[in-house]
């Protein structure tokens, strides 16, 4: 049975990527986006939980985001999980709800959160090429099993190559696209 399987290299490579455009939708722009509060941990009923178990997430504008929380007396633990979550936020108690303005990101943080999506890209970069060395592991193992020809290996190595140019270039379109978006806000 050969080692190296072209779709679970691709799913890998895929899953990168996705890992890394989820990592970037978290990076504020000084839009409001629902998936900047997506890392944000509550303490209800004794246990952690995402935030959004507990609340429902919204941006009924531009500048702001709302947190609709279901139950009344989980306000404070909700305020609380989002300040713990350093981004910058703080949220305006409105009976059942907390409001939260986006302030306007200065020149400076447009410069670390820009170096930030670099780094995630890179991060997914290296993951893209762990994938890739793995692959070409398992055909070298293949062939000395004699499971797959000197050919074959060849041939599937260059696809490998291919789906890795591929991901990676995909890659580095999504981070020059939230470079982009983070510097000319």
């Amino acid at each position: 049975m050969p080692q190296y399987d072209k779709a679970d290299v691709e799913r890998r490579m895929k899953g990168a990527v996705e890992a890394l455009k989820s990592d970037l939708q978290g990076l504020r722009t000084g839009r409001a986006n629902t998936s900047l509060l997506d890392p944000v941990m509550v303490e209800v009923y004794g246990s952690m939980m995402p935030l959004s178990q507990v609340a429902t997430v919204s941006a009924p504008e531009p500048r702001m985001l709302s947190v609709q929380v279901w139950d009344k007396s989980n306000m404070t633990p909700v305020e609380k999980g989002i300040a713990h979550a350093n981004l910058g936020l703080n949220p305006i108690i409105d009976g059942q709800t907390l409001r939260l303005p986006i302030p306007d990101l200065t020149q400076d943080r447009r410069k670390e959160l820009a170096k930030l999506a670099g780094q995630y890209a890179e991060k997914a970069k290296i993951a893209i090429r762990n994938v890739r060395r793995d692959a070409m592991e398992s055909l070298k193992t293949d062939e000395k099993k004699k499971e797959i020809s000197e050919d074959d290996r060849k041939r599937s190595e260059e696809q490998v190559q291919k789906l890795t140019d591929q991901y990676v270039k995909e890659t580095d379109e999504a981070a020059a696209k939230k470079e982009q978006e983070i510097l000319t806000q």
